[in-house]
């Protein structure tokens, strides 16, 4: 195993097979069923737990849809991918050597798969923090990442919106509800061309953020 992933795994596993399964794909030479498919179930509902709970911290005033929609691009296999390359958990990994440009997406689907596993190695040796602490040290900066694009939505989408002599796009409160203490808003975010889309937010400013963010998405 290399340092680096060794490094970012930040835990030492009283039983090693465990880390040896989780890096086991069932191409790899010599497999006989003791791969990591199996971790890698138990490592998804693990993974959506603790983003759940970082997203929750980092958009309060986000609706559940929308803390949805987040943690879905935040577990997808792309974020996967990138966590598995950052870590060197890549490198770690024993499986078939696939030549050729299938070979490499291969490789790079396999790697994601192994992450999953190897969150749920750290979670049935560790326990919960041993695993929220792998997920938070190399998810955060995804999330951070995602919160400041969301940000910057409206600025991005007043950009979007004038450099296709649009004008200016047109916030307008649809609803209100919820106690005064915890009000609930629903924002609709329109261009002049009649595209529009609506976001919800514990204040108008976070639901026009999410308006926004949500019209964006169908523009690009």
């Amino acid at each position: 195993m290399n340092a680096r992933f060794r490094a970012a795994l930040g835990h030492d596993f009283a039983d090693p097979g465990l880390l040896r399964q989780a890096l086991t794909h069932p191409s790899a030479p010599g497999c006989e069923g003791d791969a990591f498919e199996r971790l890698e179930f138990l490592g998804d509902r693990v993974l959506g737990l603790v983003v759940a709970e970082m997203l929750l911290e980092c958009f309060p005033d986000v609706d559940e849809g929308g803390v949805g929609r987040r943690l879905s691009l935040l577990v997808s296999r792309e974020a996967l991918i990138e966590v598995a390359a950052e870590t060197g958990l890549d490198r770690a990994l024993a499986r078939a050597r696939d030549p050729g440009a299938a070979g490499a997406r291969m490789a790079a689907t396999a790697a994601a798969d192994a992450c999953e596993a190897v969150i749920a190695a750290l979670f049935l040796d560790g326990g919960l923090e041993a695993a929220r602490q792998f997920v938070r040290r190399h998810w955060q900066a995804l999330v951070e990442r995602h919160a400041e694009v969301e940000r910057d939505a409206r600025s991005r989408l007043q950009e979007w919106s004038h450099a296709r002599a649009l004008g200016q796009p047109v916030y307008t409160v649809r609803s209100r509800r919820g106690p005064a203490h915890r009000p609930e808003f629903e924002v609709e975010a329109a261009l002049a061309d009649g595209r529009s889309a609506r976001g919800s937010g514990g204040s108008k400013r976070a639901a026009a953020a999410a308006a926004a963010a949500a019209l964006l998405e169908r523009l690009e």
